[in-house]
């Protein structure tokens, strides 16, 4: 079984820690949820990095980003665009808005009101967005990584479960070590490294990765851990609300592009072990009981994952 790190994956890691000091798996997860063409979430208090981890993943894959800044009182149409009458050409043009790039951030989106955070995320899942009537296709990739403050912060909308629904994974940075910060300091003192990092690949190159993710093999004994996993979550005396049918789905789409990762064409249970957690976790509503008890949802998946018999890896050729 190798586990050596893809090659082309691992110069995009190292470009994103020219940037980004300590975040590893940050950014692992990051490019699994781009290669798988899904989306993340980011929870996490201002000022720890995760607008630098996003542009620096642009950077590297030589994409079109574009950041979007929700506030209160952002409007669907300062996400999507809007069409403008042009006097001259008596007729009216389209103004394209952020949406309209490669890799998104979306920044505290749960600042801004649902009607707005509905407007950004029909694009993530149709991959379109309708403005004055007119779909419009957005190109590909298109990956969005949304930041969120924690919901106790004032002034925030919480997203609902069925948006949640719409996330690949969901993830937190959390502070740097002593050392990490001791080195960001270092790196303040001169020129940002973010201005001078070049691209690793181009983004012809990142939809040949996109595609070569969907031949990850998934055997069946797999895809019925995920599907065990999945009603676990569902039957789990502490939940309300279990992980979705979409849920599932995520959790293989995310274990392929986990194992291609790491060199391997087919995916093996601990892929689905250390994925599940931040697959499921924000799919799930815990019961009032759970929620006075301090249990969180993570803690609810590992629990179930502690329940179900893992299964025994066929021989793959």
């Amino acid at each position: 079984m190798s586990d050596q790190m893809n090659p082309t994956i691992e110069r995009i890691l190292q470009n994103i820690e020219k940037v980004m000091i300590g975040k590893r798996n940050v950014a692992e997860l990051s490019l699994v949820a781009l290669l798988a063409e899904g989306h993340v979430l980011l929870e996490d208090v201002p000022g720890v990095g995760k607008t630098m981890m996003v542009r620096a993943l642009a950077k590297s894959v030589n994409a079109n980003f574009r950041r979007i800044q929700f506030t209160p009182d952002l409007l669907p149409s300062d996400v999507t665009g809007v069409s403008i009458y042009n006097p001259k050409e008596m007729e009216f043009q389209f103004r394209p808005g952020p949406i309209m790039g490669n890799i998104i951030l979306a920044d505290e989106i749960n600042r801004t009101s649902p009607k707005t955070q509905s407007a950004l995320l029909e694009g993530m899942e149709e991959g379109s967005v309708t403005i004055d009537g007119v779909t419009r296709k957005l190109e590909k990739p298109f990956f969005v990584m949304a930041t969120q403050n924690p919901i106790e912060y004032e002034g925030t909308y919480p997203l609902p479960e069925a948006q949640l629904d719409r996330f690949l994974l969901k993830m937190k940075m959390g502070y740097p070590e002593i050392d990490e910060e001791m080195e960001v300091l270092n790196r303040a003192e001169k020129n940002p490294p973010i201005e001078e990092l070049q691209p690793v690949i181009s983004l012809e190159e990142l939809r040949e990765l996109q595609n070569q993710i969907k031949n990850v093999y998934v055997d069946q004994t797999i895809k019925r851990y995920i599907v065990d996993i999945a009603n676990g979550t569902r039957s789990h005396s502490s939940v309300y609300l279990g992980a979705s049918p979409r849920g599932s789905i995520a959790l293989m789409k995310a274990a392929q592009g986990y194992a291609f990762m790491y060199g391997r064409d087919y995916v093996i249970p601990d892929d689905i072990q250390y994925l599940a957690p931040f697959v499921f976790a924000h799919r799930i509503i815990l019961k009032s009981e759970a929620k006075f008890e301090g249990i969180s949802a993570e803690e609810i998946v590992n629990r179930v994952m502690a329940r179900i018999p893992v299964p025994i890896q066929r021989l793959v050729k």
